[in-house]
């Protein structure tokens, strides 16, 4: 199974034409495509998205560089959508959610207790909910994982992993896969191509992070879209010395174990999009 398991569909760079966007992506062969969102105001738009397509699934959460301009309440929202739609089978996880330490305003004292507060807050709520997370990693390796430690039941994917080789086994050892997308398929990406071949197939997924980090092969147009999770996938067979059918089964495998929703996201049965999108809604108020 091919599977995108980041993918900002909802961002306004995919706004003209994103039915064609999906289409192209399922012309490729892409099973679910996860939208993770970024903040309240975004939670009905990444569930009535998801909806909208057979192969469209979602994650709610607050992403740590909307934490700075997040209401008051934007975590009881966040309780309140996840109690609301917990029977939603194409609710998969809680995300985008994470450190950033990389941007210098949100590296400041204060900024950075914000943020542990918001990442910690969301982990609690994926313990509650029995959801696995989306992890936003930016130079936070460390102080992730020592939130993670402390709940190590939870599991997710780390997306856009960046992090050293030692950090990447710390992740693996507490139930994470590794999110490969394009910026793996950068010549000067090294170390992220060390770990693409060293960490266990098992342990890997595949992702675009769409409409950002576009592969290296698109040297016009820079909007990177689902459809080139295709293309990733072949990067890391090549990378691994693999055969490009054992990627994909072995990745979508990964993604289904480790969320285990996404299975449902595809198999929830097809026909009229509309209808679907209506019936998901009732059964949801």
């Amino acid at each position: 199974m091919l599977i995108d398991t980041h993918c900002h569909l909802d961002a306004p760079e995919l706004a003209a034409d994103r039915d064609e966007v999906i289409g192209q992506a399922v012309a490729a062969g892409v099973h679910a495509i996860l939208i993770p969102s970024v903040e309240a105001n975004n939670f009905d738009t990444v569930r009535e998205l998801a909806h909208s397509f057979d192969q469209g699934c979602y994650a709610l959460g607050i992403h740590p560089l909307y934490v700075q301009q997040a209401q008051t309440d934007a975590l009881d929202q966040l309780k309140l959508a996840l109690e609301t739609h917990q029977n939603d089978p194409k609710l998969i996880a809680i995300g985008e959610i994470g450190l950033d330490f990389f941007i210098p305003e949100l590296s400041t004292k204060d900024a950075r207790q914000r943020q542990e507060y918001f990442y910690e807050a969301q982990l609690d709520l994926a313990v509650e909910f029995k959801l696995p997370v989306l992890l936003h990693v930016r130079r936070s390796q460390d102080t992730l994982l020592k939130y993670l430690r402390r709940r190590s039941s939870i599991g997710g994917f780390a997306h856009a992993f960046n992090g050293s080789l030692q950090q990447a086994h710390q992740f693996v050892d507490l139930g994470f896969a590794l999110g490969m997308g394009g910026a793996m398929t950068y010549s000067r990406a090294l170390q992220i191509q060390r770990i693409a071949q060293t960490i266990p197939l098992e342990s890997l997924v595949l992702e675009t992070d769409s409409p950002d980090i576009a592969p290296a092969w698109q040297k016009t147009d820079r909007r990177n879209t689902p459809a080139q999770v295709l293309g990733v996938a072949r990067h890391l067979a090549e990378l691994r010395g693999q055969k490009l059918e054992d990627i994909i089964e072995t990745t979508g495998q990964t993604a289904t174990r480790v969320c285990p929703k996404l299975a449902l996201a595809f198999s929830t049965g097809r026909g009229n999009r509309h209808e679907q999108a209506c019936a998901a809604t009732e059964r949801d108020r």
